[in-house]
């Protein structure tokens, strides 16, 4: 089912006689493709769980309208809209056991859609099964693991066959181990299902690893709309650049002069078409290359091995960061008795961003 916002803004009244009204969701205008996952993804604050609840019918726009396919749903209240939620606290019901919580949406179908008790059964173990806890259905919400109680979440939101399924922050109370396993499973759940999703959460690294498409978000105003890799290798401003990576991009007061970037009095890497003037220089921690000749100085901090990459943390006086951190294949050999560490920079992990606006400056490298 494809989703569409057009022109989608929500503003919360003020509260208090000196306070403003708070716009959660700023002229919202994009498209869900259908069958896809999408991750709205930005800090906390940023809109992304509003933009989630105005898709599901729990807040109301206060302007702009919301398509499910060709059918408007603006004023659809959310149990006519077939949509699935899975929220960050589960919300299972405690004294019933894990089939009746899955059954439960079931039973509040009429007309042609009820269902027998042996229909409904029949429903939850096919769900069951299908979110891998079929031989747990006896058992109450307190005798689960965290990861099992997510997916008898999952399974009581997808047993009615939503036209949309709507994750909000669906890991936040996982493990690290148990998180990695469950978006793995939730990624493989939307691909058997084929179930439009919308995957709010803060966290860049589930986003890259889950989505068909990621929405990055910032104070109710959609950034950038893309593929992970794309908005990764292509940011759009200092923002999306700053919240996508692990390690953060490394950033640095720098300067064009002549078509060349210069950061403090080295010329760095040529930039092709750039104006004069004084930007904001990212590098991506995998853009430095090991050269004794390299055209970048930096004073070398130390030497942190990690197995197959080293990272390399040095300074600069121009850098934004603390530190610098510098991602190299461990087959380098940095000489930790030199005070400085040198550095070529790959062009394609170097953005220019301007002073002012922030907005990405595009440039060629020949």
């Amino acid at each position: 089912m494809k989703v569409v916002l057009q022109h989608i803004t929500k503003i919360f009244p003020a509260k208090g006689r000196n306070a403003k009204d708070t716009v959660a969701a700023n002229d919202l205008d994009f498209e869900i493709p259908d069958g896809e996952l999408i991750a709205l993804l930005g800090p906390s604050g940023c809109g992304k769980s509003t933009a989630l609840n105005l898709i599901s019918g729990l807040l109301k726009p206060t302007e702009g309208r919301i398509f499910f396919g060709d059918d408007d749903v603006t004023d659809l209240p959310p149990e006519n809209r077939g949509v699935g939620l899975v929220f960050q606290n589960y919300a299972l019901y405690p004294h019933l056991s894990v089939m009746d919580n899955i059954i439960f949406p079931l039973g509040n179908l009429r007309g042609k859609e009820k269902m027998s008790k042996p229909e409904m059964r029949a429903k939850a173990h096919e769900i069951a099964k299908l979110v891998q806890i079929d031989e747990l259905m006896e058992r109450k919400p307190a005798e689960l693991s965290g990861g099992q109680q997510q997916r008898v979440a999952i399974a009581r939101a997808l047993v009615k066959m939503p036209r949309v399924l709507l994750l909000d922050e669906p890991l936040s109370n996982l493990d690290a181990r148990l998180r990695l396993q469950t978006r793995e499973e939730i990624k493989r759940i939307q691909r058997e299902t084929g179930i439009t999703t919308v995957f709010v959460t803060h966290d860049q690294d589930e986003a890259m690893s889950i989505s068909d498409r990621i929405i990055v978000m910032k104070t109710g105003i959609v950034q950038q709309i893309g593929k992970p890799q794309e908005v990764y290798d292509s940011p759009a401003n200092l923002f999306v650049a700053n919240f996508l990576g692990t390690p953060p991009i490394n950033v640095f007061s720098a300067r064009v002069a002549g078509e060349k970037l210069y950061i403090g009095s080295d010329a760095v890497l040529n930039v092709k078409g750039a104006a004069d003037q004084e930007v904001t220089a990212t590098v991506r921690p995998e853009g430095f290359i090991l050269d004794e000749n390299g055209p970048f100085v930096c004073k070398l901090g130390g030497v942190e091995v990690m197995g197959r990459d080293i990272s390399v943390v040095s300074t600069n006086e121009n850098s934004v960061n603390p530190t610098i951190r510098s991602i190299i294949s461990a087959e380098s050999r940095v000489d930790t008795s030199s005070p400085t560490v040198r550095f070529s920079l790959k062009p394609n992990k170097v953005f220019l961003f301007s002073k002012q606006t922030e907005e990405r400056i595009n440039f060629g490298t020949v």
